[in-house]
């Protein structure tokens, strides 16, 4: 069987989600398979060139994961001959640098979110890289997740009948970092390196809401830096200076109302670290990272309130679960092999660098209603002619 070797430049991959899922459970785990199939049968390989600006962490992971090729200069890996894609899980600040040296380079792009550090500089990247012509798109992992597949299915079945609001929780304790180690880098909790859960989970709550529910018209958020003091990675205190929690209701296309609370100062008492609830017309349903509960109309028990008696009902019980019917991968690496596959032939890939744009764009104005306390509309985005 004959093999098409596809090399990636991947730039950040000394980073804890460049490593783990981009790397280790994506690439490194597409070639222990023996790569994907394309249409003709052909194997693809990708073989990746790591990038990153600590040498001695790249030649540790290089020998870890038996991979030979790695760098501390990009302008050397993009010049490879046999690379096509160029991947981007850097600081934000960092990344608008390195997809313009992939464009002049002629090179795919592949990157994760926030796309950039301000609206302004994502439509610039976006007008940027579609004027080149080059093919491109944005990490939206949680799309691929198992529970909110099931719900999509759900939604798509017609099982909802009118859809009238969602409500999300994420999130978990994350260590402050003085008697505990915090399981999170420090500069996600400094606004002047990026950092802040709006910024953050706002990106990825626009991709779910508009592609699973309806496009988002309106968002009021309220944030809040719950813990002002925090310790680095060298144990060394410092002023939390971004929001380490983010409250939000967002009115979406045909009147959905949706509530995501986001937080990293919140322990968790729920089944999973994320749990979205959808309500409608004629049933519910209940999905996290990989399950999914649903409670049709003709099966909605009849609960009473009183106060003064113990609870007789166990409301868990009385939902269904949903099957997975499929063998569902890791998120990440299914749309790997998905980029890959429109890459080599052409397949059907939506989530371009406009959808990156729409992501921060929702974020910018998840800070502006915090700062100014008020609802804001969410206006079309123009990236005017080609």
């Amino acid at each position: 069987m004959s093999e098409r070797r596809i090399g990636i430049v991947m730039n950040g991959v000394t980073g804890r989600m460049g490593l783990r899922q981009h790397l280790e459970r994506s690439i490194v785990a597409i070639r222990e398979q023996g790569g994907i199939q394309a249409a003709d049968g052909t194997m693809i390989i990708p073989d990746p060139i790591l990038v990153g600006r600590n040498e001695l962490k790249l030649r540790r992971i290089a020998e870890t994961y038996g991979l030979s090729r790695w760098t501390t200069d990009v302008a050397e890996a993009l010049a490879e001959p046999d690379v096509e894609i160029y991947f981007d899980s850097q600081l934000t600040q960092l990344r608008e640098k390195g997809v313009r040296a992939a464009v002049e380079a002629g090179k795919a792009i592949y990157c994760e979110k926030p796309i950039a550090d301000s609206l302004e500089a994502a439509v610039d990247l976006a007008r940027l890289v579609r004027d080149s012509g080059l093919k491109n798109g944005v990490v939206q992992d949680k799309l691929s997740l198992p529970g909110l597949r099931k719900l999509k299915r759900l939604v798509d079945g017609g099982f909802f009948g009118k859809i009238l609001s969602v409500r999300g929780e994420f999130g978990y304790w994350v260590f402050e970092g003085d008697w505990q180690e915090a399981q999170r880098p420090s500069w996600n909790y400094k606004s002047e390196e990026g950092g802040g859960i709006i910024v953050d989970m706002f990106c990825h709550w626009r991709y779910v809401l508009d592609q699973i529910f309806g496009e988002v018209k309106s968002v009021y958020c309220q944030g809040a830096t719950h813990l002002p003091a925090r310790w680095d990675e060298q144990g060394n205190e410092y002023a939390a200076t971004a929001d380490d929690a983010a409250y939000g209701v967002f009115e979406l296309e045909g009147g959905i109302v949706a509530q995501l609370n986001s937080s990293w100062t919140t322990r968790v008492f729920r089944d999973e670290l994320v749990e979205f609830q959808v309500d409608g017309t004629e049933g519910s349903a209940v999905a996290g990272l990989r399950n999914c509960r649903v409670q049709h109309r003709s099966a909605t028990p009849k609960p009473v309130w009183n106060p003064d008696i113990p609870a007789t009902e166990n409301f868990r019980e009385q939902w269904a679960t949903v099957p997975d019917n499929e063998t569902f991968d890791n998120g990440f690496k299914v749309q790997w092999e998905m980029f890959l596959r429109h890459i080599v032939d052409d397949a059907p890939w939506s989530w371009d660098f406009v959808e990156g744009v729409k992501g921060v764009q929702l974020a910018e104005l998840g800070l502006q209603s915090w700062r100014e306390g008020r609802k804001l509309e969410v206006p079309a985005l123009d990236l005017g002619a080609k």
